[in-house]
């Protein structure tokens, strides 16, 4: 039993730390933006209604502080600034369609758990 505990101990720890890069509403949003490709700021912020310039910012810095997205700012004037995902970032992919096809499974139409 105590070998259990302590895996899952570890198990409970390493998910809080995955959870903590990529929790949050907009996260797993502006990853899968970024999964089609390099988009600068505006493009982001379009894509995810309802977000505001001062979260994205927050949000990307702190992706990037991570190292799940890149930052490219390229010397132009004005700077242009491009965003992509870093290979550890890329990692997360199939993270997120595993979270997707969960959802399909056990939440999309008829299937739809009251909790």
């Amino acid at each position: 039993m105590k070998a259990e505990a302590e895996n899952y101990t570890r198990l409970t720890c390493e998910v809080e730390t995955t959870l903590k890069v990529i929790g949050g509403r907009w996260k797993v949003l502006i990853i899968r933006e970024l999964m089609t490709g390099v988009k600068r700021f505006g493009q982001l912020q379009r894509s995810l209604p309802g977000i505001t310039q001062k979260m994205l910012t927050q949000q990307l810095r702190e992706l990037e502080e991570d190292g799940i997205i890149h930052r490219e700012v390229y010397p132009e004037i004005p700077p242009k600034v491009e965003y992509s995902l870093t290979p550890l970032g890329e990692t997360l992919q199939p993270i997120l369609y595993a979270m997707h096809e969960w959802a399909v499974q056990n939440f999309a139409g008829n299937n739809h758990h009251q909790y």
